[in-house]
């Protein structure tokens, strides 16, 4: 296991990076740099690891706008975000317990 993750960013992940005004874009990007160590309750950000859409995965919180989807592979030591939604219809997708 590496001290550092590889960040790969999905197709969907990409177009809302594309679409989202800039300063928004900057904001996610900054927050996704946490992820170089992706395990919750290790370095930087609000991290937690969670069952979304049948899948055990990880989520990121982005401030109180945003949350990142993330999946971990070990074996490579890459760190995937599957996809950003807006933090009340990410909740509502994974049943925030908050």
């Amino acid at each position: 296991m590496s001290d550092e993750y590889q960040l790969l960013v999905s197709q969907e992940v990409q177009e809302f990076l594309e679409e989202v005004e800039e300063k928004t874009e900057r904001i996610v990007r900054e927050n996704l740099e946490k992820l170089s160590d992706p395990y919750p309750g290790r370095g930087l950000g609000d991290k937690e690891k969670i069952t979304w859409r049948g899948e055990e995965v990880y989520r990121l919180h982005i401030g109180r706008t945003w949350t990142a989807f993330y999946d971990i592979n070990e074996s490579e030591d890459v760190v995937e975000v599957l996809d950003i939604l807006p933090i009340d219809q990410a909740h509502s997708e994974y049943g925030d317990l908050d």
